[in-house]
């Protein structure tokens, strides 16, 4: 029997068209990738099978059978028949719960025992540590993991797994979609990997859908649709590549980092008792020239994040953190208020980082209305438009909401902000790891283009090495908190 078909699927949204007539199927064993640009409505697909669907998207018509059984009656099948790996974890695990519990329930759910060590450490995780943290408290490759370990609890026949990858170095990665290959292999199991990434759907998909504006285009075989694509989008898609290296004059010394310690109290106990320390950062030391990029690259939970948050003074530390020749920790309230217009960040996962109560408009404008309080709205609204239109986003970005918009759209609402300020320092947390390939190639570009035009310096926190070596000159590996190496590219 076919494990799911897909017919004549239309999703609508008001009296937007977001899938037109999309039909496919994937029968048990099998791997089908779904590609195409952020917005051509791949997760929605996804979200429909299990009848998932956001408020204001409706399922207009189509047929949807998983296992025979129509997705609208799937409730009391999810994680047994069907599971899913969403592309963003915050927002998938509870913040008040302890991981370990968190995996439990998904396994009680559904008549299982707590196989909490075994499932953690089948994806690469300290069990002991990870089970009694909270989702904060774990960087974004790790949270994706457990993600990934909750779906794949009770043993699906089907596994939806959008963007499964996006946090996660590259070793991790190839580790991550090695086991659910084999999981595949050895228990039938049908996957629906939804991706950007063409290495990812080359090497792991049996076949691939080719999506754009809500419609499937091209589908067939993986190597026909890699060795020969018939539809221009596809070639486009294929044939990506990313800028060369960058170019520009560089300047004085704008960053300094001595000697950086961050340290975590581990809590234990009903009382919340300090039990030990954890140490995230170990002695770093680094400096960064204006019109600079520093890549700082190490596997997932190394302590890149937490670098970038001692830059912007959001985390206790020691050591020093010297920017335009001033120590920032010596800074009051005040003047470390005015001195962030000059450093900005983009953080890696946009959903959370966006306010989900103000438009595009208002999210991005933001920064003008604080540091530049003598524009007036009309001149504010000028700059937000010319900058969303920097990042490719839509005219009519400006007034709608974030939870109207892809992952990666997301992204570039999230660059755009960090942008209109024209920052002296911009912070890149994994700032395109949302994007697919030809859209993240044309974002890495206009980074170039502001850096060449306006001297910002870099802070690139990537677990790619592709996208590390078409922006940064120098890069910095981080293992277990330590600065390993300095490599320079140019």
């Amino acid at each position: 029997m076919t494990l799911l078909r897909v017919s004549g699927l239309c999703l609508r949204a008001g009296e937007t068209r977001i899938v037109e007539d999309l039909s496919f199927s994937l029968e048990p064993g099998e791997t089908l990738a779904m590609m195409g640009a952020s917005g051509s409505g791949k997760t929605l697909t996804a979200l429909s099978i299990l009848n998932l669907l956001p408020p204001g998207v409706e399922r207009q018509a189509g047929e949807i059978l998983v296992d025979g059984v129509e997705a609208a009656e799937l409730r009391g099948l999810r994680g047994g028949v069907a599971g899913m790996i969403f592309q963003e974890p915050m927002t998938s695990l509870n913040p008040l719960m302890k991981i370990g519990a968190q995996v439990a329930e998904a396994l009680d759910l559904h008549g299982g025992r707590a196989r909490v060590p075994e499932l953690l450490a089948q994806v690469g995780l300290d069990a002991p540590r990870i089970a009694r943290a909270h989702a904060h408290e774990l960087s974004g490759g790790e949270r994706q993991r457990v993600v990934i370990a909750m779906a794949l609890a009770n043993d699906p026949k089907l596994l939806i797994a959008d963007e499964p990858t996006t946090s996660l170095d590259s070793n991790m990665a190839w580790g991550i979609l090695d086991l659910i290959a084999a999981a595949a292999r050895a228990r039938g199991l049908g996957v629906l990997l939804i991706t950007h990434d063409p290495g990812l759907a080359r090497r792991y998909a049996d076949r691939v859908l080719v999506m754009d504006r809500g419609r499937g285009i091209e589908c067939g075989e993986t190597a026909r649709i890699f060795g020969a694509p018939a539809r221009g989008i596809t070639r486009a898609m294929v044939e990506a590549r990313l800028p060369e290296a960058p170019m520009g004059e560089i300047g004085a010394d704008l960053l300094c980092v001595r000697n950086v310690t961050v340290e975590f109290a581990v809590l234990r106990g009903v009382l919340r008792r300090k039990t030990g320390v954890f140490r995230a950062l170990r002695d770093v030391s680094f400096s960064l020239r204006a019109g600079e990029t520093l890549g700082i690259t190490g596997e997932s939970g190394s302590g890149k994040s937490t670098l970038a948050l001692v830059i912007l003074q959001l985390i206790r530390y020691e050591g020093a953190v010297v920017f335009d020749g001033v120590e920032l920790g010596r800074l009051g309230r005040r003047r470390l208020r005015a001195m962030r217009r000059h450093v900005q960040i983009v953080f890696q996962d946009s959903h959370g980082a966006l306010a989900p109560r103000l438009n595009v408009g208002e999210i991005v404008s933001e920064g003008l209305a604080i540091h530049e309080p003598g524009l007036s709205a009309a001149e504010r609204m000028a700059r937000t438009n010319a900058v969303l239109r920097e990042v490719g986003l839509p005219a009519d970005a400006a007034a709608r909401y974030p939870h109207e918009f892809s992952g990666g759209e997301r992204q570039r609402i999230a660059i755009a902000r960090a942008v209109i300020l024209r920052p002296k320092l911009l912070v890149l947390d994994e700032p395109t790891s949302a994007l697919d390939v030809s859209v993240q190639a044309g974002v890495l570009r206009l980074l170039q283009a502001l850096q060449r035009d306006y001297g910002m310096a870099y802070v690139l926190i990537s677990h790619d090495e592709k996208v590390v070596r078409a922006m940064a000159h120098r890069v910095i590996r981080i293992k277990e908190g330590k600065a390993s190496e300095e490599v320079a590219f140019l």
